[in-house]
């Protein structure tokens, strides 16, 4: 049996920027990327602390180190400069594969710098 489990995640990170006027998407700054092992056009689920949204959407990558966490395009009407998110991406893997499985969870700074990196 397959099942879908968190492959990583960003913690609490701060929305930089909500951009209405972009097609869509969610802009991460490419550091965070690497680090949470995410690739560019996969899918997220972005939950919003602040508000309590939650929306799926698809990474682009912004310039590494550069603390860049944009929403963009329609989920700009969900999430707001200075919002607090966790975004989580999954993997579908056998039961037995996710027994042994740990996902990277990327905690940041209010800058959206790593502070460590912490499995769940």
């Amino acid at each position: 049996m397959r099942i879908r489990v968190l492959k990583s995640k960003i913690h609490r990170a701060t929305v930089t920027e909500a951009n209405l006027d972009y097609y869509g998407s969610i802009t991460i700054d490419r550091h965070l990327m690497e680090l949470a092992g995410l690739m560019e056009n996969e899918v997220v689920l972005v939950a919003n602390m602040s508000n309590g949204t939650r929306h799926e959407t698809y990474v682009i990558p912004g310039p590494a180190h550069s603390g860049v966490i944009c929403s963009n395009g329609a989920a700009a009407h969900l999430v707001n400069a200075g919002d607090e998110v966790i975004i989580m991406a999954w993997a579908e893997m056998e039961q037995q594969q996710a027994i042994n499985f740990k996902p990277a969870v990327i905690m940041v700074d209010k800058k959206n710098q790593p502070v460590e990196n912490l499995p769940v």
